[in-house]
């Protein structure tokens, strides 16, 4: 899951347009923050799913980006595939056991590194099925702006990474089904008030 989370990618616009002496949060907005993956499916199609309803929280410290953070919380609540039977099949025996409705997946920041104008690397500790493995996000920051709805301050960002389901303990059917799960990640994250 691609590192679910580039925000730190927002402070180079941050540091480009304002000054800010202590770091400001941001809260994920869960209706507007997701997660899709895509694999191989015995070579004969790229099937994808997606994850609604990611929360989590960002620290941006625009005058010392290294000491930006980001959480987040993945509810595999929301894990659509293309088919139910499907959706079912990968909450059993053979991948998570476990009861769809409780399973969660989480990533915590552990380095933010900026690359670019727009673009940071946040490595951090993604937990998933039990396990927790380090991995990097290659984040982009989409925009910073006053929402044109609520007029409340906003960051936009993607994050993409690629990470080998047989290390999480969900290896099932490898190599038939393709081990790397290319990860692509969404978040419009709100200034906390």
């Amino acid at each position: 899951m691609k590192s679910l989370f580039a925000p730190i990618a927002v402070l180079g616009l941050l540091g480009a347009t304002a000054a800010y002496a202590e770091p400001v949060a941001y809260d994920f907005d869960p209706s507007h923050s997701q997660v899709v993956f895509e694999y191989g499916h015995m070579g004969f199609s790229n099937s994808t799913g997606i994850i609604n309803g990611v929360t989590g929280k960002l620290m941006l410290d625009a005058e010392n980006p290294a000491n930006s953070s980001v959480e987040a919380t993945i509810p595999l609540a929301g894990l659509k595939t293309v088919s139910p039977e499907l959706d079912k099949h990968l909450f059993g025996a053979d991948f998570f056991n476990a009861d769809q409705g409780a399973a969660v997946a989480t990533f915590k920041s552990t380095k933010v590194e900026l690359d670019g104008e727009k673009e940071a690397k946040v490595t951090g500790d993604f937990t998933l099925n039990g396990v927790t493995k380090p991995v990097t996000l290659e984040v982009e920051l989409n925009q910073v702006a006053a929402h044109p709805m609520s007029g409340k301050e906003v960051a936009g960002f993607d994050g993409e990474t690629t990470i080998k389901r047989s290390e999480f303990n969900l290896g099932k059917f490898a190599p038939a089904v393709e081990d790397e799960v290319e990860i692509s990640i969404t978040i419009e994250a709100v200034k906390a008030e």
